[in-house]
């Protein structure tokens, strides 16, 4: 008997399938189940939010069943406190993307829709799958959709950023995968090979160090094209000017996570012994990323340009944190993913809900917006104050502590300080040209529903920046405690 795990992983993609029939017969049903199935997975989130076990550290709410285990291959699903809090956001970006989706999307609803909800079944599959195939197959589903929605719902140059996307993202997964199957081969000298994540973990310490580093790589390489790093970032800024708002909300505040997640998931705690050895690469990797990103956001003239740089520069504070190999730093990355993904999500919804009323994302065109969308504006200066981690939102806390937890491992880690000076003071740039403008007119400012969307994106980083130990204390520091004591017992 499959359980909550299941069904919330599945639902979605059932749904589809009448989303496309009836959407078909009439445009405004794919709209309606689109958006309804979103909001029924999150309200099963919200059900697994309160089944959670806090403070227990193993794999909760696990469903188990025959795939091909003759190869190794079976279903196995699972949350424990790293993935709560991707699992809760993913639902939460979703059913926020649908919503926002009904202004701004208004062509072939039915395969929109569809599409939509295959790419909530994958990213919730990514998040929750316990078996190295398992997790590869919702990796690969997640980034067909994304393909069509850029390609077929994006801009003027939507073709050349889809394939891209498409060569980038292939090209990781790829290599991600040969180091999952090295990973199975070595398994079956040590007993039966299996792909199963439990497995492999109890069996990691034994794993020769040669062998270690290079799955290391592979698998690292693979995220960190997702992620993604310097200087394999190219394929995200032009996917995201390209695709529609709503859509970069999944790209930026899901799909990026997918790499953070792996990181960590795979690459950190499956190879102990590489770790104790590539850390040094790898952070300084996260560093450059950080500071890199940082620092070209400030010659972006497009919104949305400057806003998916500063995405290359948030993950690079994941890669830094999750390498400290300490409970801080890993603890932080998690958090980080999870608040990165709510403020950047609402400030790409903005940026189109933005481009709809005034006909540009260009900054120096927007002065004088607060005369125009007055209560957008103070929304888009709240959003910037969450992504600046102004103290009162979880941005905050995350990028605190990640630096916190670099500095205990190097005092040369004190560059990362720039990374937030720089991230003050491009989001100070664009809002002293849009904001701090003399107001224009005449006031053209969106709709209600659309202002309760972007604020719904405000709620959890003020209640997680003002009290974050429901999900960072209770949830996804006792994981992180109890793997890395397993892991590194004699300490990093």
């Amino acid at each position: 008997m499959f359980g909550i795990l299941t069904v919330i992983l599945f639902l979605p993609v059932v749904m589809a399938i009448p989303t496309f029939l009836l959407g078909k017969k009439r445009e405004r049903l794919a709209k309606i189940l689109g958006i309804g199935t979103t909001a029924v997975v999150f309200g099963i989130s919200l059900i697994i939010v309160a089944l959670f076990q806090y403070g227990n550290p193993g794999f909760q709410l696990t469903d188990t069943g025959e795939w091909a285990s003759t190869f190794g291959l079976n279903y196995v699903v699972g949350i424990d406190g790293i993935s709560l809090p991707l699992l809760i956001l993913a639902s939460l970006l979703c059913l926020l993307a649908a919503a926002g989706s009904r202004d701004m999307i208004s062509s072939k609803l039915p395969e929109y829709y569809a599409l939509f909800l295959i790419f909530e079944t994958g990213i919730i599959g990514v998040f929750t799958s316990l078996n190295l195939i398992l997790f590869y197959v919702f990796w690969e589903i997640v980034l067909i959709p994304m393909f069509f929605f850029i390609g077929i719902w994006g801009g003027p140059r939507r073709k050349y950023a889809s394939l891209k996307f498409l060569i980038f993202t292939y090209a990781g997964s790829a290599i991600m995968l040969f180091g999952f199957v090295a990973l199975y081969a070595w398994t079956g000298s040590q007993g039966t090979p299996s792909f199963d994540y439990a497995t492999i973990l109890t069996r990691s310490a034994n794993i020769a160090m040669p062998f270690q580093v290079a799955a290391s790589l592979a698998t690292f390489v693979g995220f960190a094209v997702k992620l993604p790093i310097f200087p394999l970032h190219t394929w995200l800024p032009d996917a995201h000017v390209e695709a529609p708002a709503p859509v970069s909300v999944l790209l930026a505040g899901l799909l990026l996570k997918m790499g953070g997640y792996g990181l960590i998931r795979y690459n950190l705690l499956l190879f102990p012994a590489a770790d104790k050895l590539l850390w040094p690469v790898f952070t300084a990797i996260g560093l450059i990323t950080m500071v890199y990103g940082a620092s070209v956001a400030f010659v972006a003239q497009d919104m949305k340009r400057m806003i998916a740089l500063t995405s290359v520069n948030h993950m690079g504070y994941v890669l830094l944190g999750t390498f400290t190999l300490g409970s801080i730093g890993t603890s932080a990355a998690v958090f980080q993913m999870f608040a990165h993904g709510l403020a950047v999500g609402m400030l790409f919804l903005m940026s189109g809900y933005i481009h709809e009323h005034t006909g540009t994302r260009n900054i120096n065109e927007l002065n004088g917006l607060r005369g125009k969308m007055p209560t957008t504006t103070l929304l888009l200066i709240l959003g910037s104050m969450a992504a600046m981690a102004v103290p009162g939102f979880a941005n905050f806390i995350s990028e605190y502590q990640v630096i916190q937890g670099a500095l205990s491992l190097n005092y040369l880690f004190v560059l990362a300080i720039l990374a937030p000076a720089l991230t003050v003071g491009y989001f100070l740039w664009m809002l002293r040209r849009v904001v701090m403008t003399p107001a224009a007119g005449p006031k053209n400012e969106i709709q209600r529903h659309s202002l309760l969307i972007l604020t719904a994106f405000l709620v959890p980083l003020l209640v997680f920046g003002i009290y974050p130990l429901p999900l960072l204390g209770n949830a996804i520091k006792p994981t992180v405690d109890h793997l890395l004591t397993v892991l590194f017992p004699g300490g990093k």
